[in-house]
């Protein structure tokens, strides 16, 4: 009866033992999987979108960087074509555009059309069609050019239908002359992209592609590349073109569900490890009855143990000796605690190994220590000394022996034990350490010698020299290598657009670009030339010159070509050039500091002309430099002894023709040359950084002048006077014009439209506000030639707009102009401001500005700008009556 009761126990054990896990499991199993089934298809569809849209961020590099690569291959022919308009013959054009053509692009023709007619195209094969296009009678290519010239911006528009076949992009870019009129427009320079080109260099067309792509204009419903795509979820990115923006997709081919794959192997993966979770928990329940049954055994058996260590341990840790044992054959080791603490290890009687003794030792030490293991295995007596590391990084010095032994039917035994002998080995240590230090210092010190001099005179960031080491170099050129009769030349490289690097992508970027460019040049040039960092952007190469003209030449293009190529940052392509100037001396007979001057000219000239070119020192650009130098000593002689003054051009009202005002313009009275107008010496005033004194002095000037005429009865309303960009940038601006106690109304600030409408600086909005509520007008200069928008022009809300004379003139034979004007008139007429014309050169002008509902009328047609005695002349005479 009772073994039929154990049988039972043994029974409903078995059952809570094996069922029970196995039904939680298959639970657990059950949820775990439909959850991994949902996260896989997540993942899938995620794993599928983020390789369309890699695959579409490249694309879209390819789109961009082509077109734009286009457009800066452009742009320096645009360059040479403003500065040679007027001298530009059909050869001349053709040698220019043929260079482009030199480099890898999708440039299909470059086109000139002076007043929007085209006259040359290059090439003309496969072009004959475009010559004598006129964009002004072309509906699909009209509204393009106009924005282009309006805007004064290059326009890029299609993709459109050429007028000589095939279909292709166009990029028009606006050409300026400038005159004594001002700035005018010439013409545009049309560029034809071709389509299909274009396209396949961007890989659109690859049959390779493992998505469907569609590009768009933004705003646009339809594609004009690619089938419509906005029904499918697609991955989409921004194409950014410098008049406007597209809109590229793309999609998996076969779509989402293609991609994504089939999930039935997944779920059958999940099904058979539940399979092989399940087995093992039913197997292991039968196996635990068994364990039981041994259970009682084991216990007494652990109990005889544990009296027999307790009595081991005793004798052993009164001595501090670790006791080991190890099978010779298998490698298993048996430690006691005290091992376990000699070795850093937890104190938990666990299993160690051969592989636990050796990972514990020194590494400088395991060798030894094995060949001892070894020679003590085979001679059957084990002594070493060796050092042990524990986790936590301490060093201990330890002392092992041991003796081999054999049982009967066992493998061969070694028993030993261990203790620490890190005191005695440290004491040795000491006396030898401080032999050593007195040795170590002076390494160090010597070493700390050459560091220091080494970082003196190289750069830390790109290891190149920097400017201390090339000043020493140009102080002994003759004892450094270079001959006296030896001829050298030093380029003076500074790179270009490394600011907006800097700036947007941050000092990292820019380090990495300063990197980039040390590399460079270190591969162009050669082994035995001096290769120097000495500013923040600026190199230097320093070589012999024994080669021509024509060879620092083409090491200079080289530089030039090289430091264009994109350089890829963290998924950015940054773009950046260089301008190099060049100068060549002798040893005996220049001076390396003067050297160094000569090329620093010739690289302000490289900058000037357009940069990402080079340029060569030459006694014209000295000549050019100490001319503006002399010029700037004489704008500030001029500024002492007050030789700036104010000429002033009388306006008129469009009406009556009665005198409302006067505007007040700068004029240099040199002391040799005359009178000099503004473009002779505001360039240079404003690099002196004095056009804000200009303008002050001119101001004061106009205000004596209008007390002066209140007093004589000539009734001048009020004066014009221009303000600076940097006047408007001054905080104690508003303070100094309230100390001149000027009356509201008398005076009014003329602001340049293209430099201040659109201004976001805080202090010259402030400045503005202020100003109005000093009584003194606003005014907006030379409207219509700058990007003033009207939000902006309501913001500002300026009591007068004076229309550029590059308005008016056309007025006489041109109907379109007319309407232009009409519609800037009424703009002004709808936010209640006057309208005033300047540049009117003739009655007819005077007539016909009247009639479009202007207010005021300024111009030669009048006056010309006379000094105020002049002007006092004119005004008592009534001068401007018999001429209207």
């Amino acid at each position: 009866m009772a073994k039929d009761q154990s049988t039972l126990r043994d029974h409903h054990g078995w059952l809570r033992q094996t069922m029970l896990p196995a039904l939680l499991a298959l639970i657990v199993l059950l949820i775990g999987g439909v959850y991994l089934d949902l996260q896989n298809t997540t993942l899938a569809r995620e794993r599928a979108q983020a390789r369309v849209l890699a695959e579409l961020a490249l694309i879209r590099a390819k789109v961009e960087g082509n077109i734009t690569a286009n457009i800066q291959l452009v742009r320096g022919l645009v360059s040479t074509i403003s500065t040679e308009q007027t001298t530009m013959t059909p050869e001349r054009f053709a040698a220019l555009a043929s260079r482009l053509f030199e480099e890898q692009s999708q440039l299909r023709s470059v086109a000139l059309a002076p007043d929007l007619v085209v006259t040359t195209t290059y090439p003309l094969a496969g072009n004959e069609g475009a010559i004598g296009l006129n964009y002004l009678t072309n509906p699909a290519q009209r509204g393009a050019a106009l924005l282009a010239r309006d805007t004064g911006r290059l326009v890029l528009a299609g993709p459109v239908d050429l007028v000589q076949g095939g279909r292709g992009f166009i990029g028009r870019f606006p050409v300026f002359t400038d005159s004594p009129d001002g700035r005018q427009f010439w013409g545009l320079v049309s560029a034809v992209v071709d389509m299909d080109a274009l396209y396949a260099d961007s890989d659109l067309t690859n049959p390779a592609l493992g998505v469907d792509v569609s590009l768009a204009v933004a705003g646009g419903m339809t594609p004009f590349f690619g089938r419509d795509l906005s029904d499918e979820e697609p991955v989409t990115a921004e194409v950014s073109l410098p008049h406007g923006t597209w809109i590229i997709a793309a999609v998996p081919k076969g779509g989402w569900a293609a991609a994504t794959g089939d999930n039935w192997l997944f779920r059958l993966a999940i099904a058979a490890a539940g399979i092989l979770i399940l087995v093992p928990i039913v197997i292991t329940g039968c196996l635990m009855g068994e364990r039981n049954r041994h259970f009682r055994a084991v216990k007494r058996r652990e109990a005889d143990l544990t009296r027999v260590t307790r009595r081991l341990d005793l004798a052993l840790g009164i001595s501090r000796i670790g006791v080991w044992e190890m099978d010779a054959v298998t490698k298993d080791l048996v430690w006691d605690d005290r091992m376990n603490q000699l070795y850093g290890l937890a104190t938990d009687g666990g299993p160690r190994s051969y592989l636990d003794w050796r990972q514990a030792l020194h590494a400088d030490d395991l060798a030894q220590a094995e060949d001892d293991f070894a020679r003590g295995i085979a001679t059957g007596r084990y002594e070493s000394t060796f050092r042990s590391v524990h986790g936590d990084g301490t060093v201990r010095h330890l002392r092992s022996i041991g003796a081999v032994y054999s049982d009967p039917d066992c493998n061969p035994r070694i028993l030993g034990i261990n203790w620490d002998v890190t005191t005695d080995v440290e004491l040795n240590l000491e006396l030898k350490q401080a032999t050593a230090t007195t040795q170590a210092r002076n390494a160090e010190l010597e070493t700390a010698r050459v560091r220091i001099e080494h970082n003196a005179l190289h750069d830390s960031l790109t290891g190149l020299p920097n400017r201390r080491y090339l000043d020493e170099i140009l102080q002994g050129l003759a004892g450094r290598g270079f001959g006296a009769d030896q001829s050298i030349a030093l380029l003076h490289i500074d790179l270009d657009r490394f600011k907006q690097i800097n700036d947007t992508l941050g000092h990292a970027a820019g380090d990495a670009m300063l990197i980039h460019a040390s590399a460079v040049l270190r591969a162009k040039c050669r082994d035995g030339d001096f290769v120097a960092r000495i500013g923040g952007d600026e190199f230097v190469v320093l070589t012999t010159a024994n080669d021509s003209q024509e060879d620092l030449a083409a090491l200079a293009a080289r530089i030039v070509r090289r430091m264009r190529q994109p350089v890829p940052y963290e998924g950015h392509e940054c773009r950046f050039g260089v301008s190099i100037g060049i100068a060549r001396g002798c040893v005996s007979t220049l001076e390396g500091r003067q050297l160094l001057i000569n090329a620093d000219i010739a690289l302000y000239r490289a900058k000037a002309r357009g940069r990402n070119c080079y340029e060569f020192f030459s006694e014209a650009l000295q000549a050019e430099v100490i001319n503006t130098k002399r010029v700037a000593d004489e704008i500030l002689s001029g500024l002492e002894r007050d030789e700036f003054v104010a000429y002033y051009q009388p306006q008129f009202d469009a009406q009556t023709h009665d005198l409302v005002g006067v505007e007040a313009l700068a004029r240099w009275r040199h002391p040799t040359e005359g009178i000099k107008t503004p473009d002779s010496f505001i360039p240079v005033a404003e690099e002196l950084n004095v056009m804000a004194t200009i303008d002050r002095l001119i101001l004061e000037q106009a205000l004596a002048d209008l007390a002066r005429w209140d007093g004589m009865g000539l009734g001048v309303p009020r004066a014009s006077v221009n303000v600076s960009l940097r006047r408007l940038h001054d905080e104690e601006l508003i303070t100094s014009l309230r100390k001149l106690d000027i009356a509201p109304g008398r005076v009014s600030f003329e602001l340049v439209e293209s430099i201040y409408l659109d201004d976001g600086d805080d202090i010259v909005s402030w400045n503005i506000e202020q100003i109005k509520e000093l009584g003194i007008d606003v005014e907006i200069d030379d409207f219509g030639t700058g990007y003033a928008s009207i939000v902006s022009l309501q913001k500002l809300h300026p009591t007068r707009l004076k229309i550029d004379r590059q308005l008016i003139m056309p007025i006489l034979t041109d109907p379109a102009q007319r309407r232009l004007l009409t519609s800037i008139i009424d703009i002004g007429k709808a936010m209640g401001i006057e309208v005033v014309a300047e540049g009117v050169e003739t009655m007819e002008h005077a007539a016909i500005l009247r009639d479009l509902g202007c207010d005021i009328l300024q111009g030669y047609a009048f006056a010309r700008p006379l000094n105020p005695a002049d002007l006092e002349v004119f005004l008592s005479a009534q001068s401007w009556r018999k001429a209207s």
